[in-house]
């Protein structure tokens, strides 16, 4: 169905200073759009609750941001800076690589406290690379790393963003970007929620920094998605099942969540289990699991805007657009906030 999609559908005119360069000054004094097909209502995050009900379960990405930009130097001298697009060992990672000529194999880059890169491989723009001399990598990463902070956001990570640049329920050290619709959340709101009945479940997608890789095919259906790891336990497989049981709606709090639940049951049933996926979710997608969605606003051309949009309807996303920027929301990872009702077409949930 998206073969008649290309990549100017899903441009739009955002204004500069609309992308927030820091947080709210609490987690849950942002605003909240909610979006239901032509209906468009201009709430705060606070009144999340009301918009929910009893016996709904929300399902959130515990993924952890790990502090994946390093700085090092070639034999030669040269400066080198490492940027972690994923961890696949006790001492291994896939890394991209920024320098003024790139490394060969067998490169040694010099990093802080006398640690050492390896260059093991390269595939393209990503390299495999082993440690040396860090210990346990997640403690050394969290020392000596940089905090990840996404292009669009211009100040260097400071203090703050250490701590609201991660949610609150961050528990698996993985990500190079944040969930960031899980970003609002705070003590007082899950208290809130569960004063009322709504409950809470978990799956973990590690986010790649391919989530900022920009579509470069004007046909929609020539982007290849990145892959991202993903782990689905079975406790939340059995409270999709009971929210099922007794009418609940289930919603995904953020895109990731929403990626890792559409993956696994892609091919049928939701099931337990870890997997990597490349799930590219475009206009004309049968969703299986999600019946909901909360989500940040998303950049123009963005394969999130794709999915929102899949979501909730593409007239929807472009009249939901064009009054977040009229009524000046804040967009982007530390901006407002989007309640989205999956459009009727997009398919029942299973």
């Amino acid at each position: 169905m998206s073969a008649r999609y290309t990549v100017d559908d899903f441009d739009y005119s955002l204004p500069p200073e609309l992308i927030a360069q820091h947080p709210a000054r609490d987690r849950a004094g942002s605003r909240l759009l909610h979006v239901d097909g032509d209906r468009l209502t201009d709430l705060r995050f606070t009144d999340l609750p009301s918009a929910l009900a009893a016996g709904d379960l929300l399902v959130f990405n515990d993924t952890r941001v790990i502090n994946a930009r390093l700085r090092g130097r070639k034999p030669t001298g040269g400066n080198v800076e490492l940027f972690i697009e994923r961890i696949d060992g006790p001492d291994t990672a896939v890394v991209q690589v920024r320098s003024s000529h790139p490394p060969r194999v067998g490169t040694t880059i010099q990093l802080a406290a006398g640690a050492a890169a390896i260059v093991e491989s390269r595939n393209d723009r990503l390299y495999a690379v082993r440690f040396e001399g860090t210990g346990a990598l997640d403690a050394w990463l969290e020392q000596h790393g940089e905090l990840p902070l996404p292009p669009y956001i211009t100040h260097a990570p400071d203090a703050s963003d250490a701590s609201r640049y991660q949610t609150v329920y961050a528990r698996d050290p993985g990500a190079v970007a944040a969930p960031t619709a899980g970003l609002h959340f705070d003590a007082s709101m899950f208290d809130a929620l569960q004063r009322i009945g709504v409950e809470r479940a978990f799956v973990t997608l590690h986010v790649g920094s391919g989530t900022f890789a920009p579509v470069t095919a004007r046909d929609i259906d020539g982007h290849r998605m990145h892959a991202e790891r993903y782990s689905i336990p079975q406790p939340t497989v059995d409270a999709i099942a009971a929210t099922r049981a007794r009418r609940g709606r289930v919603v995904a709090v953020g895109t990731t969540s929403l990626r890792a639940l559409e993956a696994s049951a892609a091919t049928g049933s939701l099931r337990a289990g870890s997997a990597e996926t490349s799930l590219f979710v475009t206009p004309g997608y049968r969703f299986r699991v999600v019946d909901r969605l909360l989500t940040n606003f998303h950049m123009p051309k963005s394969t999130l805007l794709m999915l929102v949009a899949a979501f909730g309807g593409l007239h929807a996303m472009r009249s939901a657009y064009t009054h977040a920027i009229r009524e000046r929301y804040r967009f982007m990872s530390y901006g407002d906030a989007m309640l989205l009702e999956r459009d009727v077409g997009s398919g029942p949930s299973t």
